[in-house]
């Protein structure tokens, strides 16, 4: 009879843990701002779902005792007149009712976070699967139902598998100033990726200086200095292979050319529209106005228009050589590059080229 009794007391100790855990978990899943539960609806949920049977009173308690525990969760009260058990007089009691979680992302922010990584080019498709299903469990039922219209990502999509570990050893070189040992690869026609080789056949070996992970066009760049050189490089992350922290310090940045007063990430993603590496120069061009937009979208608002015409502007913008030769083929209907001398000379040689190509036979 003791060891029955025992056994007793320790079902009814667990059965009381298990309670308060069943209670936060019916508001996690059942409960927000638009629905609301009140405490017989959580009496009738624990019984239905939890096999629970208990009173109003213990649902209350644990209520009282999660928001002492400090989980936000609001509710509303109101007035009532209920008779008195022993004199049977009206008397009045507080109700309480509408209880809901109070969330730490709206289903806004949630499905912001769901749409980049949907639209994000550099995660593989297992890994993009599984966070926006842990991001759904930030949510409740009804925000599940919500996105299950949303297409995820083709599962045929190239991807480098070593993504993660890589962002967490770049992380962990950056936070403690120390240099990392990588290849680079490229894909092939096979639409795997490969390590690039030098001349000799050997695979490429690039040890690095790295100082930020930014993102933009939907990937992830390093922006870095390949140690062998003096000035600033920005690399793929997705491409990074094989990545292994190093015990060097990084090159100081005052010996990086560029950024020896520092890195000004602002500015230095401004003038690097398509993150290639070199020079920075100031352009000027003639633009069809229509495309204004396009050309805040990629130069930032530090650009300056002058001689505004009904349909042309005039924009002077810093930008690196290599981006600006390529933006400038890219919306070569819409622009006329006029300095400097040098950049427009290799842009008539880009189009003249690209005419070749189309007269061929």
């Amino acid at each position: 009879l003791h060891s029955t009794s025992r056994r007793q007391r320790q079902m009814c100790i667990r059965d009381r843990k298990m309670l308060i855990i069943n209670i936060l978990d019916i508001l996690k899943k059942y409960t927000d701002e638009d629905h609301r539960l009140s405490q017989k609806e959580i009496v009738d949920i624990l019984k239905d779902e939890y096999m629970m049977a208990v009173d109003r009173k213990s649902v209350k308690r644990n209520l009282m005792n999660l928001i002492d525990f400090g989980y936000t969760i609001e509710y509303s009260e109101s007035i009532r007149m209920t008779p008195n058990r022993n004199t049977g007089e009206l008397e009045e009691n507080v109700i309480l009712s509408d209880f809901y979680l109070e969330r730490d992302f709206s289903d806004a922010e949630l499905r912001l976070l769901i749409d980049s990584l949907l639209f994000s080019k550099h995660i593989p498709y297992s890994q993009c699967k599984e966070l926006i299903e842990k991001l759904e469990g930030l949510s409740n039922k009804y925000f599940e139902a919500k996105v299950k219209h949303i297409k995820m990502l083709p599962k045929n999509k190239p991807e480098n598998k070593q993504l993660f570990y890589t962002i967490d050893i770049l992380d962990e070189a950056i936070s403690k100033e120390k240099q990392v040992k990588f290849h680079y690869g490229l894909y092939g026609a096979d639409k795997k990726l490969h390590p690039q080789k030098s001349s000799d056949g050997k695979i490429r070996e690039y040890i690095i200086n790295p100082y930020q992970i930014v993102a933009t066009n939907g990937r992830y760049y390093l922006v870095c200095n390949y140690d062998k050189y003096d000035n600033l490089s920005n690399y793929r992350v997705d491409r990074i292979m094989d990545i292994e922290l190093l015990d060097t310090p990084v090159k100081p940045k005052s010996k990086v050319h560029g950024i020896e007063h520092g890195l000004d990430l602002s500015k230095h993603m401004s003038e690097h529209i398509y993150m290639f590496d070199g020079k920075s120069v100031v352009t000027q061009f003639v633009a069809e106005k229509f495309i204004i937009s396009d050309i805040l979208d990629y130069f930032g608002d530090d650009v300056k228009f002058t001689n505004e015409t009904k349909d042309k502007i005039t924009v002077t913008a810093k930008v690196n050589e290599k981006d600006m030769r390529l933006w400038a083929f890219q919306y070569a209907l819409q622009v006329k590059v006029l300095s400097p001398q040098s950049l427009v000379d290799e842009i008539k040689g880009d189009l003249a080229r690209a005419v070749d190509k189309y007269s061929e036979e």
